[in-house]
């Protein structure tokens, strides 16, 4: 009898469900969506709501592969990565849509993904300064400022400085106790003297809620992180209002730093320990035959050397 009910139910939502946009909600009050983190459930729906865009009028079960990767290529134009994160998240939701049998298809299951070019491209320290400079110049882009700052001095993802928050950050201490969103690496980070400094006027001015670097006016009295398409606009404006080159991202902040650090002659296992990376082939791509690396290679087993031989000499 409860077999029957149910299914009789079942039948009935599938029934009200026809068009993409109907499915994308019937997802989102599924238990595959429910048991996502919470910053996974955002990303789902900023992606989702890409496909709603799409797709979102179309019937569900009408949508071909043909219309799938035609506008995988449209997407593609917005990046390669944005594209194959949109095209995976659809294809999961289709997925969840057949095991529930609502749909007899995935038009995305088949869909060969882009594979994106390693950028190379880096700040100069002059970039830098001059982005900083502006942002802290002008109260409505400290923020933007802020998370720059913090993404570049700890060579961290944008995606965890704009959701960071006051309860990991000790300024007694002078530390940053981070759990990394994407691979949950806890990385212990110091913070320097002019970030102190920066952070201890911001949590005068904003240590009231949770977050470290919000957007800076709320929202019916609600403060909330930048999204990450907010702060992708806010940072080409900077760039653009700062007279800074347009080949530039803001996601080239943490490449920057971790490259910095290869330059400097910092070792593998050091940088890990800054970037979170747990497999050293992550860094590799970074790592490069400079003399700096040499030269602090060889001075640093020198002066090994030099203190073995005093202990052996009882010095």
């Amino acid at each position: 009898m409860l077999m029957n009910t149910y299914g009789s139910e079942k039948k009935g939502r599938v029934s009200l469900m026809k068009t993409v946009e109907d499915l994308v909600l019937t997802y989102y009050s599924s238990n595959d969506f429910s048991m996502l983190r919470e910053k996974s459930k955002k990303d789902y729906q900023y992606f989702l709501n890409v496909l709603v865009g799409e797709f979102g009028n179309e019937l569900y079960n009408e949508v071909t592969s043909k219309q799938a990767k035609h506008a995988y290529e449209e997407w593609v134009k917005r990046g390669i990565t944005f594209a194959n994160h949109v095209c995976t998240v659809s294809s999961l939701v289709y997925r969840y849509a057949m095991e529930m049998e609502y749909a007899t298809v995935n038009p995305f299951a088949n869909i060969k993904r882009k594979s994106p070019k390693q950028r190379k491209v880096v700040w100069t320290e002059d970039d830098i300064q001059k982005f900083l400079s502006f942002c802290y110049g002008d109260f409505a882009y400290r923020n933007i400022g802020l998370i720059v700052h913090m993404a570049y001095e700890w060579c961290q993802r944008l995606g965890d400085m704009r959701l960071l928050t006051w309860d990991v950050v000790d300024l007694d201490k002078q530390k940053l106790y981070l759990e990394q969103s994407k691979r949950r690496a806890e990385v212990t980070l110091p913070i320097s003297d002019d970030l102190t400094e920066m952070l201890v006027q911001q949590k005068d001015d904003f240590g009231f809620q949770q977050y470290v670097a919000p957007r800076p006016r709320p929202s019916g009295g609600v403060y909330h992180p930048y999204s990450i398409d907010r702060l992708s606009k806010a940072g080409r404006q900077v760039m653009r209002l700062a007279g800074l080159s347009e080949e530039i991202r803001l996601m080239d902040l943490r490449r920057t730093g971790t490259t910095e650090m290869v330059e400097a002659g910092v070792g593998m296992a050091q940088i890990m320990s800054v970037t979170g990376h747990s497999n050293p082939q992550s860094v590799k791509p970074y790592m490069k035959n400079t003399f700096a690396s040499a030269d602090y290679a060889l001075t640093a087993r020198h002066m090994h050397d030099i203190s073995t031989y005093k202990c052996q000499q009882g010095e």
